[in-house]
């Protein structure tokens, strides 16, 4: 929002004409932009593009013509007499029209009855640049005659109380005017359900209630005390937004329409519904602004320049005063704390509204991988604020609001509210004084008795909408969490350096430059046994339990100004050469025996079926479905077989049945297979990308492939039962996409289990620490 935001206006419709009333910042500017690469061309300027003629403001008719413009010639390295830099082509001629008729007012005030000044007055007034230049601000603004905008920011009538958006050359001006009833009172408009007869009204009308702005849907009640009110001189006011558009030649214009829309909603809407409702209740706005416009007259008429004006304006008006913290704060990306008629209201829009100007692969670094189990944020969070998920194992930061809000704490505290307030306020210190980063939110909501979703996730939700907290990755509290410096500062070294000297003085703490460059040549390489970082921040900074208390201090401070970025460890499972060869020579050793054992079994039954043949009145050796007792002897141990596999634990035996189980082929029989695969096509064993023998990844472990299943159960060969179990328990979650702390959250179990499984598992696991 900083780069777009240009000024504040305040302009205002009486019987007097339409009035620029007050505008900050005093002298407006916007950013310079560059017309398109001048082409070169032939004499004839024949191959000019339309970009470029209408950012130069080129004629190609007088092209030649004119020798103080001449044109480029093929070949010329040389640009042409046009200025490089695009400007409003009405720039130069307001600038000029506004600083004659400054000029003639000045003149015409120190000499009555003369429209010329005499040459010696001339110069003495061209050498007063300053109070020249002050005059000029009165009546010029932004390239634009005061009047001239005034005239086109107060719509008509019927155009009014809706939103306001015009573009202008390179500017926006956005804005909700609002104005008087026909009868010059101001009130609220009535319901527009209050106006149906017998409760006719239809269900269209009540949804256009809902949508419309918040002067439109007052009741009737409080504008019925405004009717005491004497008729307003003042028949409307509007609050303008100037916005600088982008360079329309830059691929980065985004999309503006929305940008714009954002806007509107964020500020112009929630400020003009409060300056409408204290105009309606007791002429606020009508009172600003005549003290202002007398002021401005009485300036004007003693010569003061305009920087008086101003100086005098933020001390006699609030409304003026709140213009000036809007723009500022809107500026510097901070939270807009206005004081309107004693009537206090903040304001703020989305910290990363500007990437709607920017290109959408920017925007998609931020995106974290999509989880169907991750809780949303509210409608007001869920754009522009880069929000990481709302998870159970992630952890708060709390912002130092004794410096930033110092009576936030004691307005919890104060007397005087409501019973349900009361509790309320009570809960929120509750939790302020219980949140931790070294507490994921799941244990502080353990700690508090309160329920993760009702109560522990909206209060973060209020705490973040207001910038008073911040989500953060659990810490640990033994400060064994690896983490790395980000690629930018968001402030100088310097200045950091200086408010880490004032906050930690004690002695055996290095300094900030110090610290970062430790952590910065720290070793990266990762424990062997253990699946974590060696250097992590207690063992490259702290190195001694007696500093951990200070250096948590230290910790929370750096988070705080985003000096520390949390690096996670991430799992994925390996199927090596050695595992696939074992397993491949397994199947074929199963499917050798299978095609011995079938052998057997064919001569067995076609034996029997040649002695029935010669006992065919035997009826006793057939069953009623033409199978032979053999036959459905042996489809019998294949599902005995099966059976015990399901129940039973693999381990090292060479037992068939726990070979049977572990390997297999398309060799199998053909009940069996069907039984066994519960429909599943045989090509789905194995891909032609698993058909080898060379290292590969098992990508999603959750949905693992058949072959994929084998291999992962022959990692598990020779190891202890329980590991066997855990194993199999959290391997779903070895996708390089879930960090530890969410492994731990979602498989319920501890640190050390995890490093176990971790250290007896190494040589089918690839461990890799990454950022969030």
């Amino acid at each position: 929002m900083a780069e777009t935001l240009a000024a504040v206006l305040l302009v205002t419709g009486s019987g007097k004409g339409q009035t620029l009333v007050f505008h900050w910042p005093p002298s407006p500017t916007v950013s310079p932009r560059l017309a398109r690469p001048k082409p070169l061309h032939d004499a004839n300027c024949s191959h000019v593009d339309n970009f470029w003629a209408v950012a130069s403001n080129h004629d190609a008719s007088l092209e030649g013509t004119d020798p103080a413009r001449p044109c480029l010639i093929r070949g010329d390295s040389q640009l042409d007499g046009w200025e490089y830099e695009w400007k409003r082509p009405h720039t130069g001629r307001d600038h000029d029209i506004g600083r004659d008729r400054s000029r003639s007012f000045a003149h015409s005030r120190s000499r009555p009855g003369s429209r010329r000044a005499s040459p010696s007055r001339d110069r003495a007034n061209g050498d007063d640049a300053s109070r020249d230049s002050g005059e000029q601000s009165y009546v010029n603004l932004l390239g634009y005659r005061s009047d001239f905008l005034s005239t086109i920011l107060c719509p008509q009538r019927h155009l009014c109380h809706q939103k306001f958006e015009l573009v202008v050359d390179d500017l926006a001006f956005i804005g909700h005017p609002v104005c008087s009833e026909g009868d010059g009172e101001w009130k609220f408009k009535p319901e527009k359900s209050q106006q149906s007869a017998r409760g006719r009204g239809s269900r269209n009308k009540r949804t256009e209630d809902a949508d419309a702005p918040p002067s439109e849907r007052e009741p009737s009640p409080v504008g019925e005390r405004s009717a005491s009110h004497p008729k307003s001189n003042l028949h409307i006011f509007h609050l303008v937004l100037v916005m600088d558009l982008p360079d329309p030649s830059s691929s980065a214009s985004g999309n503006l329409f929305k940008y714009f829309h954002v806007i509107y909603e964020h500020v112009s809407i929630t400020v003009t519904a409060v300056l409408f409702q204290e105009q309606v209740m007791n002429g606020f706005v009508e009172k600003e602004c005549d003290a202002l416009s007398a002021l401005r007259e009485v300036l004007v008429s003693k010569g003061e320049p305009y920087s008086s004006y101003i100086t005098q304006a933020l001390q006699i008006s609030s409304l003026a005063k709140s213009m000036k913290t809007l723009y500022e704060s809107i500026k510097s990306n901070s939270i807009a704390r206005l004081a309107i008629n004693e009537l206090g209201i903040e304001l703020q829009l989305p910290p990363y509204l500007d990437n709607l100007l920017h290109t959408e692969e920017e925007e998609s670094d931020y995106i974290e991988h999509e989880d169907p189990d991750a809780v949303t944020w509210s409608p007001k969070l869920s754009f522009g604020w880069r929000l990481p998920s709302l998870a159970p194992w992630k952890s708060l930061l709390i912002h130092d609001m004794d410096v930033e809000d110092g009576d936030f704490l004691m307005n919890l505290r104060s007397p005087g509210m409501s019973p349900e307030d009361q509790e309320l306020a009570e809960g929120l210190i509750q939790f302020l004084q219980s949140a931790s980063i070294f507490d994921s939110l799941a244990v502080m909501a353990d700690s508090l008795a309160w329920d993760l979703e009702t109560q522990v996730y909206p209060t973060v939700r209020w705490l973040i909408e207001h910038r008073k907290a911040k989500i953060v990755d659990t810490v640990h509290r033994d400060l064994k969490t690896v983490f790395v410096l980000p690629a930018k500062l968001k402030q100088p070294l310097p200045q950091l350096s200086a408010e880490f000297a004032k906050d930690f003085s004690q002695a055996g703490i290095p300094s900030l430059p110090q610290i970062l460059a430790t952590m910065t040549s720290s070793s990266s390489a990762t424990s062997k046994h253990s699946g974590q970082a060696d250097n992590h921040f207690f063992a490259t900074v702290v190195r001694s339990k007696d500093m951990l208390p200070i250096y948590r201090d230290v910790v929370v401070w750096m988070l705080k100004r985003d000096l520390l970025v949390t690096l996670h460890l991430r799992v994925r499972i390996v199927a090596t050469a050695e595992l696939k060869v074992r397993v491949h020579r397994a199947r074929e050793e199963s499917a050798a025996r299978r095609d011995k054992k079938g052998r057997r079994s064919d001569s067995r039954v076609d034996g029997g079926w040649n002695q029935e043949r010669r006992q065919s009145q035997d009826k006793s050796v057939v069953g009623d479905d033409g199978v032979t007792e053999a036959f459905s002897e042996m489809l019998t141990r294949g599902r005995r077989r099966r059976h015990s596999h399901a129940k039973g634990t693999v381990n090292g035996s060479q037992s068939s049945v726990v070979q049977d189980n572990m390997r297999g082929d398309g060799h199998q029989d053909e009940d069996e297979a069907v039984d066994s695969d519960s429909g599943e096509d045989e090509g789905g064993w194995e891909t032609a990308a698993e058909d080898n023998f060379t290292p590969s990844i098992i990508a999603e472990p959750g949905q693992a492939t058949r072959l994929q299943r084998r291999w992962l159960d022959a990692m598990s060969e020779d190891k202890d039962p329980y590991l066997v179990e855990r194993f199999a328990k959290i391997n779903q979650y070895f996708d390089g996409k879930r960090t530890n702390d969410e492994i731990l959250y979602r498989a319920d179990i501890s640190r050390k289990e995890l490093r176990e499984v971790l250290h007896h598992y190494e040589e089918y696991l690839l461990t890799f620490l990454h950022p969030a």
